[in-house]
Parts: structure tokens; C-alpha cells; sequence
């Protein structure tokens, strides 16, 4: 008897066992029985609308009807590999629960393990009403890093390749009315053939190498729209014309008769004033619209000083129906060279910029929150910085839109792989193309940067083919993009490029300012090694002129007795005194060089090991505001006669 009685016993505490990990992972569910749309009305919070919109993830292109998926997850590692093989995506095993979109490496996922996993799975239930699927449904990622697998209710929708760029699944066909189950398989590697960035490629941090990215790491969300929509609008300023030139990608069939009835309506406003109603018919072969904005004589520029939008509303109507409506902006500034100077609006300007990677302590390369970015832009601020070079990195959205509401100057730069070869060449063309296309729009984002220092390169400064691949790069951005300056390798090496750039991290300022001018200009010209043992043009190269900035300088790391110290930097000092006089000396020096016309400081915040930033990694400021204060007047005083 009383071995049946614990039989019993055992086989209860089994099935209640099963019962809650079921129930546990069922719970980590968020599921509205009623339309997930519904509850969302962003009618209040437009573009016009003087306050931030520090939630919607696309902000340049914005629809009202759409649903967050961030939030908890269920989620498995998968170091062997055999989700596929044993249908995950059918029947996901229970094991943890994470928070998207931060990575399983933070400590905001929830998990906090930075050890390499090569696969990893995430599942959840979202509901979806009959109307939701009278509509087109699009599920879009900001950012998964590498490879991404989806399955909705165990169909396999899609795959995408890359870790940076936005991509999409039109889902309608799979979803139903009711329960829905969303799968999602990323497989990672240190593969130093994709596009990386900062994220080490070694199973342990090192130098200025961080813990790697693996997985979800921006904002995962539901639209709903039209099967006749706009896919995408590229604005084309012309700050001398004073007019903006539309460029429509319409999901539409390729029929004729359906085009020869479809109309686009762009409603242009300025502060809630309408300026101009202008439409097009898509029958015509070519999809672009001109308007002029000249209102009573009046236009509004976009500079630092004055980042004023304009807003337009797309309307599309197809047989007099309106069939979708997109809210945008765009800021009418110009970005162009003159000899050896830069030019915003035709005035020469002086780039006073900061470097920023974009990591924070506990969410890495996400944003724990849009305030978080909105805090970082006004810190920057703060300092005395007109803009950030945002280093190997692209940036969730929202900071791009912040900045062109704020006025802060953007060198976007891509993320780099770290050798040389046909697979990684055709990784990195493909998501540098789909980046620069995604955030083209966005005034604030001045330079392009496909390449920093060399990285993903073996021999670029004599190795032909090398070169002819960085060349490559240029051609094509400039082809994409021919309003704005392109560095093609930033800090040494360089071969075509619009802006000649200089990184120098001597802390002796008599010794930086006699080794820049020289009489015969050797660095310049590319003769004299001078950083790293490398030469600042490739061979074959010469200076042409261009404009030239030091990106990258100081790097000087302080820190407290009572903060954590990291390991590695490009030398220090011991109190905020000294910090501020070395700061003031390196800087004025690059002031004095006559060729030398902006400077990027090195950097905003301490990166998990490295400390040579102005803040520490928690965003704590390792100075008082009287030495913030000063820091600010000494790059306020730059380049001020």
C-alpha cells in the first residue's frame, strides 16, 4: 500500500509540475482579447506635437494603428542546435523568460549571462480581433542581431541577415482571429566576417572590445495598414531651391488600371499651419513630386540653432478611398563642402562633436528607455558639444529623431567586421545599403562613415584590391546619397573620402601641436607615419584639399577612489583639476592648427572596461558642475572669432 501511495505521489507532483511550468510560461504571455489596436490613438501624440514622442519606433514614418511586443518573452538557449529538428516552433519547451528587446547578455533581459551562445529561441502570444485582419498586418524588427528565423503559429513566415537595419514580415496570411503564437529564432557567432562593431569576437572582453549583442535587441511591433499602402517615402530637401522632392514606393499590384486610379496627398504644415497641398497620380512612370515652400516670402530652415520641422502628412486614395495615412517630417538644411571648409546652409561650420558608442551598464547597445536617450542628447548638450559621432553603431531611431528635433549633429558609422573576404564584403554591402535608405530622412545625420580605422581590412594602406572595395563603398553611398559628405575610413589609410579625419590620443600638447605643423605638411600629404604606425592616406593617395578634422583626441580617464575603475584607457590623471587643465590644453591646441577645422572628443561615457569617458558607465558625471561648467566654456570659446 505504501508503495502505491507514493506512486500516487509522485505521479501528482509530475503532472502539477507540468501543470505550472505550462501555466508560467503561458502567463509570460500578454494577450488582450480584444483588438490589440484598439487601445492605441497616437492622434495626440503627432509629430507636430510640441512634446516627444519617446515610445512609437519608427518616428520618421508613422502610422497611428500599432502594437509594442516588447515586454516578456519566453526564451531557451539552443547551444546544440536543434530547435529546428525538434519543431520549437510547434511545441516551445519551457525554461526561461526574458525582456525584449534587451539581449540575454544584460542584466534588463532579466537572464544577465554573457557567456557565447550560437542559437537562441523566443516565443509569446499576442490576440488579434476579426477586424485586425480585415487589414494587412506588418511585424517589424529594429534590430536582431544576426541571423533571424519567424514563425507565426507554426508557419514559417521569414528570415533576415544583419544586425543593424530595420526588416519586416507581412504576417496577415498566417495570423487567425483569436490566440496567435510568434516564434523567433537568432543564430550569432564571433564570426569576424559579419559586421560587429564594438562586440568582441573573443570569448572574453578585451581593450575597448565589449560584451557581445546576441539576439533581439530594439523594439519588436506590430502595424496594421492597408494592402494598399506606402512602403516608404524618400524626402529630398533643397535648402537653395527651398523645396522638397518626394520619392513614393507604393504597395500596389503592377496593374495599370489600379495605379491609373491611385492618388498620393502630401499636406505639408509648420506648426500646425498648413503651407502646401500638392497631390500625384501614379500612373506616370516616375513617382516624384517637387514642392516649393516658400510661404509668404517665409521659409524655416533647420540648423543646431533653429531645428525646425516641417510636418506632411501622406494621404494615399485609391477610387477617391483612402486607403493610408503616414505622418513625417523633414528639416531644409543643406550639408556641403567648400575647399578645406564644411558648410551648413551654405556658412562654414565647426564640428565640435563628441564620440559616443551608445552602451549603457545594464542594456548594453539597447536604450533601457527613450528617456534614456533624450538624456544622453541633453548631456551632450551640456558639455558643449554641437554633435556626436555615433561610433560603430546605428542607433535605435528614436535617438535620430530626438536629434532632429534637438539640433544635434549626427556622423552616423557603421559597424564593422574584422577581416577581409568575399563573405564578409557582401555582409557588409548588403546592410550598410538597406541602412543609409532607412535613415536618409533624418536632417540630423550630416556625414555618412562606412569604415573606422582599417577595421574589416588586412592591408588597405597598399593592398589594391582593398582599396578598390573602400572605393567601392564611397561610390556607392554617394550614389545613394549625394547630399552628404562620406569618410570613407575614418582616423588613417584613407582613400576616397570628402573629409580628411585624424585620430591622435598624444596627452602632451606641445608635442600634438609641432607634429601638425610641419612646414612641409608630411602627415598630411600621407608621407609620415603618425598613429599606430600608420600613414593618414593609403598609397597612391594625396591630400586634395578637403576639409580636415581630428575625430578622435583625449581619451583622458579619470576616476573616483569610490567608483569602479576599468582597465583600459589612453592614460589618465587624478583629479578633476588636472583633468580640465590637460582637457583645456589638448583641445585649444587643435584650435591653433590652421587646417584643422572641428575635433570629436573621446567620449561621452565609460564602456564597461574602458574609462575614458566624461561620465561613467552609470551615467553618474565624474565631475562637479563648476568642471562641467568649464568644460562647456572651453568648447564654447572654439573657433568663436
Amino acid at each position: 500500500m505504501v508503495f502505491w501511495v507514493k506512486k500516487i505521489i509522485v505521479f501528482l507532483l509530475i503532472v502539477s509540475t507540468i501543470t505550472a511550468c505550462l501555466t508560467s510560461c503561458k502567463s509570460k504571455n500578454i494577450v488582450d482579447k480584444e483588438s490589440i489596436f484598439s487601445v492605441v490613438d497616437f492622434e495626440k501624440g503627432f509629430i507636430n506635437d510640441k512634446n516627444f514622442d519617446l515610445e512609437y519606433p519608427r518616428p520618421q514614418f508613422k502610422r497611428d494603428n500599432w502594437f509594442n511586443l516588447n515586454g516578456e518573452w519566453n526564451f531557451l538557449f539552443d547551444d546544440d542546435n536543434v530547435g529546428e529538428k525538434e519543431k520549437y516552433f510547434i511545441n516551445f519547451p519551457c525554461e526561461k523568460v526574458i525582456n525584449v528587446p534587451f539581449t540575454y547578455e544584460t542584466k534588463l533581459s532579466g537572464i544577465g549571462d554573457e557567456s557565447v551562445h550560437s542559437a537562441v529561441w523566443y516565443n509569446r502570444e499576442f490576440s488579434l480581433s476579426s477586424d485586425d485582419l480585415n487589414k494587412e498586418l506588418l511585424l517589424h524588427f529594429e534590430g536582431s542581431d544576426y541571423y533571424t528565423k519567424v514563425w507565426i503559429n507554426g508557419t514559417f513566415v521569414g528570415e533576415n541577415k544583419g544586425g543593424y537595419h530595420r526588416f519586416s514580415f507581412e504576417i496577415s496570411k498566417y495570423a487567425k482571429s483569436g490566440e496567435n503564437d510568434i516564434t523567433v529564432k537568432v543564430e550569432d557567432s564571433l564570426s569576424t566576417e559579419q559586421p560587429r562593431g564594438k562586440q568582441r569576437y573573443r570569448s572574453e572582453s578585451f581593450s575597448c572590445w565589449y560584451v557581445q549583442t546576441t539576439g533581439i535587441w530594439k523594439t519588436v511591433w506590430l502595424e496594421k495598414a492597408s494592402d494598399k499602402r506606402l512602403n516608404h517615402v524618400k524626402i529630398i530637401t533643397n535648402y537653395d531651391a527651398k523645396s522638397v522632392k518626394f520619392e513614393y514606393d507604393v504597395n500596389l499590384s503592377n496593374s495599370t488600371l489600379e495605379r491609373y486610379y491611385c492618388v498620393v496627398e502630401a499636406i505639408i504644415s509648420y506648426e500646425d499651419k498648413v503651407i502646401t497641398k500638392s497631390k500625384i497620380n501614379l500612373n506616370t512612370e516616375d513617382n516624384h513630386l517637387t514642392v516649393f515652400l516658400k510661404n509668404d516670402g517665409e521659409f524655416f530652415e533647420w540648423s543646431p540653432e533653429t531645428p525646425n520641422l516641417y510636418d506632411v502628412k501622406f494621404n494615399l486614395y485609391c477610387n477617391d478611398e483612402l486607403c493610408d495615412s503616414v505622418g513625417s517630417y523633414f528639416g531644409l538644411r543643406k550639408i556641403s563642402i567648400s575647399g578645406d571648409k564644411i558648410l551648413l546652409n551654405n556658412n562654414p561650420i565647426n564640428l565640435k562633436m563628441v564620440l559616443d558608442q551608445g552602451y549603457w551598464k545594464d542594456s548594453h547597445l539597447t536604450p533601457p528607455s527613450g528617456q534614456a536617450l533624450l538624456d544622453d542628447i541633453n548631456t551632450t548638450f551640456k558639455y558643449g558639444y554641437n554633435g556626436a559621432r555615433k561610433h560603430q553603431k546605428i542607433e535605435d531611431e528614436r535617438y535620430l529623431y530626438l536629434c532632429d528635433k534637438m539640433g544635434l549633429l549626427v556622423w552616423s558609422e557603421m559597424a564593422n567586421t574584422f577581416s577581409f573576404s568575399t563573405k564578409s564584403m557582401s555582409n557588409f554591402i548588403d546592410e550598410w545599403e538597406k541602412i543609409v535608405n532607412q535613415n536618409y530622412n533624418h536632417p540630423s545625420i550630416i556625414t555618412w562613415v562606412p569604415f573606422n580605422e582599417s577595421w574589416g581590412f588586412s592591408n588597405l594602406g597598399k593592398n589594391v584590391t582593398q582599396q578598390n572595395f573602400a572605393n567601392s563603398i564611397y561610390l556607392m553611398t554617394k550614389a545613394l546619397d549625394p547630399t552628404r559628405p562620406v569618410v570613407t575610413n575614418d582616423g588613417w589609410q584613407q582613400t576616397m573620402t570628402d573629409i580628411i579625419t585624424i585620430h591622435e590620443y598624444r596627452h602632451d600638447a606641445e608635442e600634438l601641436y609641432n607634429a601638425y605643423t610641419d612646414e612641409d605638411l608630411e602627415i598630411l600629404n600621407g608621407k609620415l607615419a603618425y598613429s599606430c604606425n600608420n600613414k593618414l592616406l593609403a598609397d597612391g593617395y594625396e591630400y586634395n584639399g578637403q576639409p580636415v578634422l581630428m575625430s578622435e583626441y583625449g581619451g583622458i580617464s579619470y576616476y573616483k577612489e569610490t567608483n569602479e575603475k576599468g582597465d583600459w584607457s589612453y592614460g589618465g590623471v587624478k583629479s578633476e583639476e588636472e583633468f580640465i587643465n590637460k582637457f583645456k590644453e589638448l583641445t585649444e591646441t587643435i584650435g591653433k592648427i590652421p587646417y584643422i577645422s572641428g575635433y570629436c572628443y573621446t567620449q561621452i561615457t565609460d564602456v564597461q572596461q574602458e574609462m575614458n569617458g566624461l561620465l561613467y558607465e552609470n551615467r553618474e558625471p565624474k565631475f562637479s558642475e563648476e568642471g562641467i561648467k568649464k568644460i562647456k566654456e572651453i568648447n564654447d570659446k572654439m573657433y568663436s572669432n
